[in-house]
């Protein structure tokens, strides 16, 4: 499944209100571990075809960001039932983030 842009407009149409788990990636343009993650989520979007993997740029969405309490970036939420219920600061290995979403 293909990475999704999340906004404001979309967040709880495509996260809080999913049947599955997503895993959002709190990040910036201007963030270098940032620009590190983006492949790993690339090649765990096409190895996970099933997974739910969204990006939220908080420079254009810095309200999602402060919601949910987003203090350092990049940050993984995996968040279920509308709620987050992991987290992970930092560049993270392809294994975690596969780890993250089981």
């Amino acid at each position: 499944m293909a990475i999704i842009k999340l906004t404001q407009d979309n967040f709880n149409q495509e996260v809080v209100n999913s049947q599955e788990p997503v895993l959002v990636d709190f990040w910036a343009p201007w963030c270098g571990p940032c620009k590190m993650m983006s492949p790993i989520l690339d090649a765990v979007a096409a190895d996970e075809p099933k997974a739910r993997i969204g990006k939220v740029n908080i420079d254009e969405q810095p309200q999602l960001a402060a919601q949910f309490g987003i203090m350092s970036i990049p940050t993984l939420a995996l968040f279920q039932n509308g709620k987050i219920v992991g987290t992970s600061v930092g560049v993270q290995s392809k294994g975690k983030v596969k780890a993250m979403l089981k």
